[in-house]
């Protein structure tokens, strides 16, 4: 199985503008039979997290609220072998009794929960005086309130006294440099992600006792649809609404041949491009694992050095 499942992580094998490797583990067994929970992964980062995941040999809850977006993921796993490795739970996040849903799908599958990594998250932009309640309210329940209510529910699985019954348990919520940092027309969505970091640490403080470790990844400019040209047209639904995603006149990401986007990436970007979904799903592999067996209420930003 682990052969074909390589297959999963089989386009990590080069980044744009050199065509060299990306040095990220492939496949193994880091997480070999630990359960995780992965919201939003129906697409983009989620999705490379729930590849990359299963490579390694892991049980996935594939989450998304596109149900078909999901169940694509599920079988891409199952085609690559990895029969009976995963499951999909479709719905918004920010619904009440999602969390339990969530929670009690995993453990009636696989009887346990090891890894949680809060990623579900959109934007829906505005400047600070024309914003309006509710449309700063929507960023903190979806940012801040449902990876609380998903982590407060899976707490009987991740609180384990018996120190010879703990198995490796991570928390990894995912943050933003908007929210590390703060970005123009994102006051609602900084507010949320910075909130993200405090729960964080908290979470580090009040679990570590039961050898819980909870870590931020703040993500910079990585090429999903959340930071590509808003004029791609690309939305989401949430309430019966349309939300507009996307950077207004961003710029094209590098694509596969080497060529530069349009704006200089390098003015900012030391390593001169957007990072890829894959990179991404590499570093949030990397807290979820005994690799970062001792690293804890930590926020790794993800940048290719911005921001330094």
């Amino acid at each position: 199985m682990a052969s074909r499942l390589a297959q999963l992580a089989s386009h990590i094998t080069g980044h744009p503008g050199t065509g060299g490797p990306i040095p990220a583990p492939l496949t193994g067994n880091l997480l070999q039979d630990q359960v995780c929970l992965i919201t939003g992964s129906g697409q983009g980062i989620g999705r490379s997290c729930a590849l990359l995941f299963a490579a390694h040999g892991a049980k996935v809850v594939i989450s998304d609220l596109d149900g078909a977006k999901a169940d694509s993921v599920r079988k891409e796993i199952e085609d690559a072998g990895g029969k009976d490795t995963a499951i999909t739970v479709a719905g918004n996040v920010m619904e009440d009794g999602f969390a339990e849903r969530l929670v009690k799908a995993a453990v009636d599958k696989w009887g346990k929960i090891n890894v949680i990594v809060n990623n579900a998250g959109f934007t829906n932009d505005k400047m600070l005086h024309n914003l309006d309640d509710a449309t700063f309210r929507q960023m903190l329940e979806c940012h801040t309130v449902a990876p609380f209510r998903i982590i407060r529910a899976a707490a009987p699985y991740l609180r384990i006294k018996e120190e010879s019954k703990r198995e490796n348990r991570s928390i990894i919520n995912i943050s933003s440099t908007s929210g590390t940092h703060g970005n123009v027309g994102q006051i609602n969505y900084s507010a949320a992600k910075a909130a993200v970091v405090g729960m964080t640490k908290t979470i580090a403080k009040e679990w570590g006792p039961f050898g819980v470790r909870a870590n931020v990844v703040a993500f910079g400019w990585i090429d999903t649809r959340l930071t590509r040209a808003k004029e791609s047209g690309e939305t989401i639904v949430i309430d019966g609404k349309s939300v507009p995603l996307g950077i207004p006149g961003r710029p094209a990401a590098p694509s596969g041949s080497g060529d530069k986007p349009s704006v200089n990436a390098t003015a900012d970007i030391p390593l001169g491009r957007p990072g890829r979904t894959e990179e991404a799903a590499s570093s949030v592999l990397f807290m979820a694992s005994g690799l970062a067996g001792y690293v804890s209420g930590q926020v790794l930003e993800v940048t290719g050095g911005r921001g330094i």
